[in-house]
């Protein structure tokens, strides 16, 4: 990887020269005015995507996006993600995981790797000056990796202990149980190693994986703070390791279903969801705007979440403590829509039912014009504010460039977000209200509804 480092010099050299032609001097002091740079998209002849954003800021990010979540595993390798979330920094071809550990902590750098149910995300941070360094170790982890059996054995306390964090944690737990009852394929995979699993990943699995998944067809290569003539040179160089589009995944398969775990506990957590819009199309906005329109959570610190009609109806049905928001999730062939609600025991199917009856109400109609211009303003709002920071605006860029190849600037989804009419609304109501069902329950279930019966 000795070729990396010269590189990223260019880089450095590239921001120093940039800053030297555009120093001003005005009296005794002196100001450095660099030109705003626009999202650059460049797809190269293998499919590898590379996008960045130069922002001249003394910190770099940079991130490997893959089509590698948790809905490619198969019956045999259920719980392969899981492991590889966790084996971001074992020994490669390249480097001991002594060496990447120390290497980057040397240089204040992190080396992080998260995962969802489509992609698996591989993420640097250090100084600018630092890039040669961390990228080493990047593309070391993810072109190179050894996975030797005896350190992959030792990272079975570690996945039962993320086993047992997520069931601990009750709304973890029921969102699993929920995708696992809403879907036959793909999507119903966990993000978290099946117990009958948890000893039985080998490091063949993992190679495997990799090998069919990891491909640059199947990679998007994203930077803030670097040069796109740098990045697209690291791409062109080293990642463009295996041809093809790997193995393609199963559409996903909504079927409906339930999921009920009874418990002790005094609180019942219920979701009630039905087949909503992939992301990207402009269904899925509807559905988006939607969840403002119901509710979906405070917006204000320690907020009650008054002015939302989900709150509104359940409070006439019931006196007990309650919380209800509507719940929203899309993927890029299916999604989610429906409600979610903790309430005590013995009122939990009011609390459901008056919730569901909200949504009915926005099916027929009972929308006003004030309440869309406020939804579309919370909407936009909560997606300019998750670009602020860098690791936002990386996910966004990244997702982006990996699902279409391509990136759409915040302004522009915030005019489709203002061309959401009411009657998109209501449709998309309407759609949640007629559709099959899926429902996941935990707790004390004994006053809580089946999914046939509300």
């Amino acid at each position: 990887m000795k070729g990396i480092r010269g590189i990223s010099r260019l880089s450095t050299r590239l921001y120093a020269a940039q800053a030297a032609r555009k120093v001003e001097f005005s009296g005794a002091a002196e100001h450095v005015k660099f030109q705003p740079q626009d999202v650059q998209v460049t797809k190269l002849p293998s499919g590898l995507v590379i996008a960045s954003l130069e922002n001249y800021s003394p910190a770099s990010k940079i991130g490997v996006f893959i089509k590698a979540g948790c809905r490619y595993e198969t019956p045999d390798n259920q719980g392969v993600t899981h492991l590889l979330r966790l084996a971001s920094n074992l020994t490669t071809k390249g480097a001991s995981s002594f060496k990447i550990c120390r290497g980057v902590e040397a240089v204040g750098g992190s080396l992080s790797v998260t995962s969802s149910r489509e992609n698996m995300i591989y993420t640097v941070d250090c100084l600018r000056d630092d890039i040669d360094t961390v990228m080493e170790y990047l593309i070391n982890v993810t072109t190179a990796p050894e996975f030797r059996p005896w350190e992959v054995s030792d990272l079975t306390p570690r996945v039962k202990m993320d086993r047992a964090q997520a069931a601990h944690s009750t709304q973890i737990a029921l969102v699993e149980a929920l995708h696992g009852a809403a879907y036959k394929n793909a999507l119903s995979n966990s993000l978290y190693c099946p117990e009958h699993m948890v000893e039985n990943i080998r490091s063949e699995h993992l190679h495997q994986f990799v090998q069919n998944n990891f491909t640059s067809a199947r990679m998007a290569l994203v930077g803030l703070g670097i040069d796109h003539a740098v990045l697209k040179q690291v791409g062109e160089q080293f990642l463009n390791i295996r041809s093809g589009a790997g193995t393609t995944g199963a559409k996903a398969q909504y079927r409906g279903g339930e999921s009920r775990v009874s418990s002790t506990s005094s609180l019942v957590h219920s979701a009630v969801v039905s087949q909503s819009a992939a992301a990207g199309s402009s269904e899925a906005l509807a559905f988006g705007v939607l969840q403002q329109v119901l509710g979906a959570g405070p917006h204000v610190k320690r907020g009650s979440n008054v002015s939302n009609k989900l709150v509104q109806g359940v409070a006439k049905a019931t006196a007990d403590p309650f919380d209800v928001s509507a719940f929203n999730t899309s993927y890029s062939d299916s999604g989610l829509f429906g409600v979610y609600t903790i309430s005590q025991a013995a009122a939990a199917g009011d609390v459901i039912k008056a919730a569901l009856a909200q949504v009915k109400a926005v099916a027929d109609g009972g929308v006003t014009a004030a309440d869309l211009t406020r939804a579309k303003a919370q909407l936009r709002g909560q997606f300019l504010m998750s670009l602020e920071t860098s690791e936002g605006f990386l996910e966004a860029l990244g997702t982006q460039a990996l699902t279409d190849g391509t990136y759409i600037s915040p302004e522009e989804i915030s005019n489709n977000i203002d061309n959401v009419s009411l009657s998109d609304v209501a449709n998309a109501a309407k759609k949640f209200m007629s559709g099959k069902k899926t429902m996941a329950s935990s707790g004390n279930l004994i006053k809580t509804p089946f999914v046939d019966e509300i």
